[in-house]
């Protein structure tokens, strides 16, 4: 029997499914990659200690690997995941993408639609029911990654250098560790910045109702319409849906940033990996 090895990654965790015509063998996470910020000695090692002995007694089933993931916009950054799967795994029937195809494939299926991602990271693109046609570039967590959790967090963390922050969450945000200190030091000596910038953004979840709370998201999202989502063809004609864990804890403020910008809402959900499961799955039976 036959599986296919189908991966969703973001830059905080990627979920694996091992894939049979029976339907899901197994399923287990690891941590996110991104070829922009890891090197294929990092991902290789986390890929054997983590997914390889899960999956090791099913290496002779697995006739492709199917890996969505973020950063793999390029053919350079495509070869990296490639080889590094490659080198661990063994199979030679390996397909690399995007994860904004996986993202489409899995809101949209074979409907036209804007699909977008606002987890660790944002990005979006305009899918015409078989492939992305237009794709306004994210840019990353420095200069884009508009309504982002890295996005978010960055922003809470200006305020607070800048005592911006209300003096309520100052204190509540200081009681959980966020210093100074801590905080430049996770930014500028550790590896991921963009996910401990996104790990920030929880902070705000534990504080829903606050002004300052309610204002910062819905001044993420908005900037996230206005700078993204405006500048595909028609977008104000066509459903906007969304993946990740951003849009799926804060749809609340994001459908209510939405209908004033004049969009419509689609799908929300958290991860796209039981949209792929379906799609894949049809392609085995």
């Amino acid at each position: 029997m036959k599986y296919y090895l189908i991966a969703d990654s973001g830059s905080t965790k990627t979920d694996w499914v091992l894939l049979s015509p029976k339907g899901i063998e197994k399923q287990v996470k690891t941590i996110g990659f991104n070829p922009y910020f890891q090197t294929k000695d990092v991902i290789v090692a986390e890929l054997n200690k983590a997914l390889f002995p899960f999956i090791k007694d099913d290496l002779a089933h697995i006739e492709k690997i199917i890996y969505y993931g973020a950063g793999c916009s390029n053919p350079d950054n495509c070869y990296l995941l490639e080889s590094s799967m490659r080198s661990v795994f063994k199979v030679e029937n390996i397909f690399v993408n995007h994860d904004l195809l996986a993202a489409a494939r899995a809101l949209c299926g074979s409907e036209r639609g804007i699909a977008c991602i606002l987890g660790t990271g944002s990005n979006s693109c305009l899918y015409n029911g078989q492939e992305v046609v237009e794709n306004i570039p994210s840019v990353g967590y420095l200069f884009g990654d508009h309504g982002s959790g890295a996005c978010i967090g960055k922003q809470l963390i200006q305020d607070y250098f800048n005592e911006a922050l209300p003096a309520d969450l100052t204190k509540s945000f200081e009681e959980q560790g966020y210093t100074r200190e801590v905080i430049l030091d996770n930014l500028y000596k550790r590896s991921m910045p963009s996910r401990y910038l996104a790990s920030t953004s929880l902070f705000l979840g534990k504080n829903r109702g606050h002004h300052y709370v309610e204002q910062l998201l819905t001044d993420c999202f908005t900037s996230f319409f206005q700078y993204q989502i405006s500048k595909y063809t028609n977008a104000k004609s066509l459903k906007v849906h969304f993946v990740g864990s951003i849009a799926h804890h804060y749809q609340d403020i994001l459908k209510s940033v939405a209908t004033s910008e004049g969009y419509l809402v689609g799908n929300i959900i958290q991860s796209p990996v039981e949209g792929l499961i379906a799609y894949h799955h049809q392609q085995l039976s």
